[in-house]
């Protein structure tokens, strides 16, 4: 999600807040972990190895796989604002709080500047320290059945144009689209970091905006979308889509790779011209849908958002609504269902107060839900009823 002030200011301007829950009085917080970790591990029940097949995901069993989730904030930002890693908890009794919610998916948002040590980054929350750490939450979640999404979310590059949402070159914030000199590094340590695990999927860039920085030229900017290169309106290198999966697939990763369209991932109307060449055919459509987006009513998913589902499957990886409430995203996910097409609602964050401005779905980690989480939640709870 491209953060609006509200939130923007939330992350910036609150301090101290703890990587990891307290551990009760008479635990160690280590043993406390490592003993919920080696708990998770045992229990049988992995997550799906999943592939396409057509416009579906399914698992190794040949089954679509239809995933139902939640946006898991961060790990975007708390690492390059010297905070830690995680914002709040990424241990055992967080997870069984998302599963009783009948979720079967986390995305998770990264910064390049923290996986790849860049100098302004605190060396404690970067590097091999911060990969460590999001090997070990992606251990926990598949090991609980749920997959992982791991997203490009934050990014180099001075951008100062239409729509910015900020003016430093550091990955402080949303930018068009991902630069050249860090994103690629970036997603060849994640491709050799988790290929082989099929139950890990790669969403190349959270929410492209390209054409905004060419005073709205949707043609230019879907090729700037695939192609990357000298953009218009964009100072830096881009790295295109096609550069990025060619990166992810020269490691070997065969991992199921979601793009998100343009305007913030809310367009998709060339996604399907544009579409990258994969020689493993693993690729999925990333489609966010609020109720402040342009595409907004059932009309417009009709006539742009159908047509990419009946050729390729299409993952929403991020739904909400900014008015603490259930009204646009029921009749959305009832569309969704209608399609046999998952989602994943933004975010699982104990963001105190956010609610009222902005989609927020919990009111603590142990899944208390806010009005808006609390339709999300019924709506995941009548669909794993139909499936008893």
């Amino acid at each position: 999600m491209r953060l609006p002030a509200w939130c923007a200011a939330l992350l910036l301007g609150v301090s101290g807040v703890a990587a990891l829950t307290a551990s009760p009085a008479h635990a160690t917080p280590m043993r406390t972990a490592a003993a919920a970790q080696a708990a998770a591990a045992a229990r049988p029940g992995g997550a799906p190895q999943l592939h396409v097949r057509g416009n579906e995901l399914v698992g190794a069993d040949g089954r679509q796989v239809v995933l139902h989730g939640v946006d898991r904030s961060g790990t975007e930002y708390m690492c390059v604002q010297d905070r830690g890693i995680f914002d709040g908890p990424a241990d055992q009794a967080s997870i069984t709080a998302m599963k009783s919610w009948h979720v079967n998916a986390v995305r998770v948002p990264l910064n390049e500047a923290c996986l790849n040590a860049e100098s302004y980054v605190d060396p404690a929350y970067a590097g091999v320290t911060y990969l460590r750490a999001i090997q070990s939450y992606v251990r926990l979640l598949n090991a609980n059945g749920i997959v992982a999404i791991l997203d490009l979310h934050w990014t180099d590059g001075l951008y100062t144009g239409p729509s910015a949402g900020c003016s430093s070159a550091q990955a402080v914030c949303q930018k068009p689209m991902p630069d050249a000199a860090q994103s690629i590094p970036f997603w060849r340590t994640i491709a050799k970091a988790f290929r082989g695990n099929d139950a890990v999927i790669f969403d190349l860039f959270n929410e492209p905006y390209p054409e905004r920085a060419d005073n709205g030229n949707e043609t230019e900017g879907w090729q700037c979308w695939r192609d990357g290169g000298s953009c218009a309106g964009i100072s830096y290198p881009v790295a295109g889509m096609q550069t990025l999966v060619d990166t992810i697939r020269a490691t070997g990763a065969g991992n199921v790779i979601m793009l998100g369209g343009l305007a913030y991932a809310n367009d998709l109307t060339g996604w399907l011209r544009y579409m990258p060449h994969d020689p493993r055919h693993n690729l999925a459509a990333s489609w966010h849908s609020y109720n402040f987006n342009a595409c907004d009513t059932q009309s417009c998913w009709d006539s742009q958002i159908a047509p990419v589902i009946a050729r390729v499957p299409l993952l929403a990886g991020e739904i909400g609504e900014n008015d603490c409430a259930g009204t646009y995203i029921d009749p959305l996910m009832n569309w969704l269902d209608s399609k046999r097409t998952g989602y994943l609602a933004w975010t699982w964050d104990d963001w105190s107060g956010a609610c009222a401005t902005g989609p927020v779905l919990i009111t603590g980690y142990n899944g208390d839900p806010t009005p808006y989480g609390a339709a999300y939640r019924a709506h995941l709870a009548k669909l794993a009823a139909g499936r008893r």
